[in-house]
Parts: C-alpha cells; sequence; structure tokens
C-alpha cells in the first residue's frame, strides 16, 4: 500500500521528517500546510511537494492523507490533534514533547481514549538502528536481568529529556512506573512555547523492580565536548551479566569473552534512518492494528505524567506514587514554587 502523507508546520524539525521520505518507499508527501505562505511554499519548494495549504481543515478535505505529521510547537497542538481525530485521519506523528502542563495532559489522555486516528509522538531515537540492537540484545537476555538505567540530556526536559525518557521506557521493557522521586530546578520556556525546569533528576522505580536516574538540563554529563546543546542525550542499560551504552557520537558494550566493544556513529546519517523506521512504524500500525508502534500517545502520555510526578515531587518533597491526577495547574504550581 502507498500513504499519502502531509507536513502540519513547515518550519524548524519539518526538515526532519521531510528528509526521512527518500528512505521511505511506502509512502509520499502530497501536500504542506503552515500559516506562514512564505515558508510554506520554501518548504514546498524544497522537498518537491505539490500540495501548498494555509488551511489544515481545507488541506485534510483536499488531499484526503493518510498520515499527518504535526510538526507545530506544543502549545497548540491540542487543537489541532482534536481537528485530524474529528476529520478521520487515519494516521498522525506528532512532534515532542507531546504535554506542555497538566490540563492539556489530561486533554490528551482524554483524546487518545476515544481517538480512532492513530497518534504517534516522533521520538524518532527508538528507532536508531543500534538503539534498535541494543533492544534486540536486552530482550534476548544478553546483559541478564535489566537492573539499572541511566540516562540524560544537557538540553531540558521539554527540549531533549523527553527523548531518553523514552528510551528508558523501551529498556524497562514498557513496564508500569510505580514512583518517582524527583528534583527540579529553575525555569524556562524553550522558544516561548516549550516550558520547563532549566534542570531536573528524577529517581524512578518501575513496577518490576528496574531502578533508573533521569537527568536534563544544567549539570547533565557532557559526553562530547565539541557537540551542541542538543548533542549529549545517552541511555546506559546496566543487567546481572553485561551493559549496554549509547550516546549520539558512539557506543560502548560489554563483550561475551570479557572487556568491551566500542564504536562510532555518524548521527545526522543514523538519525535520518531513525526518522523513516518511525514513519514506517507508522504505516505497519495503519496495515495491522496489532503492530502498534512503540512510541504510541498512550505510552507517550504514561512518559509525561512521570515528568509531571517530577515537578510534584519538587513542590511537595516526596517521592510521588503512580499513577497519579495531575493538576491542571501544576505547572503553574511548579514556576511559582521555583520562584519563591
Amino acid at each position: 500500500m502507498s500513504f499519502k502523507c502531509a507536513v502540519v508546520g513547515c518550519g524548524g524539525r519539518s526538515g526532519g521528517h521531510a528528509d526521512a521520505y527518500r528512505l521511505i518507499k511506502r509512502g509520499k508527501l502530497v501536500a504542506c500546510c503552515d500559516l506562514n505562505k512564505k515558508l510554506m511554499d520554501q518548504f514546498a519548494e524544497r522537498y518537491q511537494i505539490p500540495g501548498r495549504y494555509t488551511d489544515m481543515m481545507e488541506m485534510i478535505q483536499k488531499e484526503r492523507p493518510d498520515v499527518l505529521h504535526i510538526v507545530t510547537p506544543p502549545t497548540v497542538r491540542v487543537g489541532l490533534m482534536r481537528r485530524a481525530m474529528d476529520a478521520g485521519v487515519p494516521g498522525a506523528i506528532v512532534e515532542k514533547p507531546i504535554c506542555v502542563g497538566g490540563k492539556d495532559y489530561k486533554e490528551l489522555v482524554a483524546l487518545e481514549k476515544k481517538s480512532k486516528t492513530k497518534f504517534v509522538v516522533n521520538h524518532q531515537l527508538r528507532h536508531q538502528p543500534r538503539i534498535v540492537e541494543f533492544l534486540d540484545d536486552v530482550a534476548q537476555g544478553k546483559i541478564g536481568q535489566v537492573r539499572f538505567i541511566d540516562a540524560s540530556a544537557v538540553f531540558p526536559m521539554a527540549g531533549q529529556g523527553v527523548h531518553v525518557l523514552d528510551l528508558m521506557f523501551a529498556f524497562a521493557g514498557y513496564n508500569p512506573v510505580a514512583t518517582v522521586f524527583g528534583a527540579s530546578s529553575g525555569y524556562d520556556d524553550i522558544d516561548g512555547h516549550h516550558p520547563t525546569s532549566k534542570t531536573a533528576e528524577c529517581l524512578i522505580t518501575f513496577a518490576n523492580g528496574i531502578r533508573a536516574a533521569l537527568q536534563a538540563g544544567k549539570g547533565a554529563p557532557m559526553v562530547d565536548p565539541s557537540a551542541p546543546g542538543w548533542g549529549h542525550k545517552r541511555v546506559a542499560v546496566y543487567g546481572t551479566n553485561g551493559f549496554r551504552y549509547w550516546w549520539m557520537q558512539g557506543w560502548e558494550k560489554s563483550a561475551p569473552s570479557g572487556g568491551t566493544e566500542r564504536g562510532v556513529t555518524d548521527y545526522a546519517a543514523v538519525d535520518v534512518q531513525a526518522q523513516a523506521g518511525l514513519t514506517n512504524a507508522m504505516f505497519d500500525w495503519l496495515e495491522d492494528d496489532k503492530k502498534v508502534s512503540p512510541t504510541n500517545l498512550k505510552t507517550s502520555l504514561d512518559q509525561w505524567l512521570v515528568i509531571l510526578a517530577g515537578y510534584l515531587s519538587t513542590i511537595e518533597s516526596r517521592p510521588v506514587d503512580m499513577p497519579f491526577d495531575p493538576a491542571d495547574d501544576l505547572l503553574d504550581q511548579f514556576v511559582k514554587h521555583v520562584r519563591s
């Protein structure tokens, strides 16, 4: 089957979504949409996209896309996702972070429960070739029983921390989270539409006993001094018989005979592969209900609840049992707390 695909929002990360189509065989970009016509025209020219619109609903009605790439700020995504659902769009890939605070989290939980549209959050790292290999190793028991996961990003939680949190869930086998004990400080609003703590740490206990440490923002490990701020995402998984360690520029793993194996990564090259992998996972899910994308909306909302638990844990200085019902104004409470 060949899928008709369209992009909503032609700035920022949209290029990463579109670049992947040179590796994709089952889908084609047929249209794009942005309120800024000049930006939309430039994007359409660059990627040779025929359909050009400044109104999303007009585009959906005329083009009937199978998949929407919603590449807009998180502050406006809930409304766009609701409109896509109401219009009967079969699938949508939504940029991260999926939420801002407690109110939109609860709105999306309600949307996910009733939606026939299959929503996937754009955590493309989950489809990095080396990550896929390491996940297979863990599933096959090559490092024994997973005991501890350590992940970090130098950009704040809403910027990049959500990416490595998604990887932590994957390496923990998507087990439910039992408790979160967090400490966050400072407040920032990246680009004016990504509200977040400047730095955050969370100790996470999964229901199966796996422990995890998540750090995002100032003070997180710098894995490559030459890399830009966003270039310091990393995750390490420790088991009873070995480990697997991935960072954006390389990897390391324990060898069966003892010692370690190590290699380098061309991140730009494999990121295009990862984005194609995520898009193909969306196609797989559309073709077969049993092939649920690993970065589906429900799972991503479970991850966002961990971030909200970190805020609450900071405010009340206590571990938070999961799941919990966050206040609509939890982010505002956190901001007031860190500024007091």
